[in-house]
């Protein structure tokens, strides 16, 4: 019974020939590209980037509206501070007096 023979270098470059010389009749046995084919392809390449250039704007421009939104929003809460600052504070007096009053009016509510 005859054992396993590993190749040797001869018949290894002899293989890697063959694989070469298979792999180049396959590459020209392929057809050639109808121009019709191509064209459609090329279509559909250019409709899928509009379609995703149309996306990104649409994206961005949502993005900057909600930005435009969040400053008008932190616009808008800095008055309000301007203006809840501007009033004008009570004096120890007159939130003791307010104090009192409210202490007077609970007192008359009990009797």
């Amino acid at each position: 019974m005859a054992g396993y023979r590993e190749p040797g270098f001869q018949d290894r470059v002899a293989a890697a020939t063959q694989a070469r010389a298979k792999a180049l009749a396959k590459l020209k046995a392929k057809p050639a590209v109808d121009p019709a084919e191509q064209a459609e392809r090329v279509a559909r390449e250019q409709a899928r980037e509009a379609e995703r250039l149309e996306k990104a704007k649409a994206a961005k421009a949502e993005r900057e509206a909600k930005a435009e939104a969040r400053r008008a929003e932190a616009q808008a809460k800095a008055e309000a501070a301007a203006a809840s600052a501007a009033k004008p504070q009570k004096t120890e007096a007159e939130l003791k007096a307010a104090r009192d009053a409210r202490y007077a009016a609970r007192k008359a509510r009990k009797k």
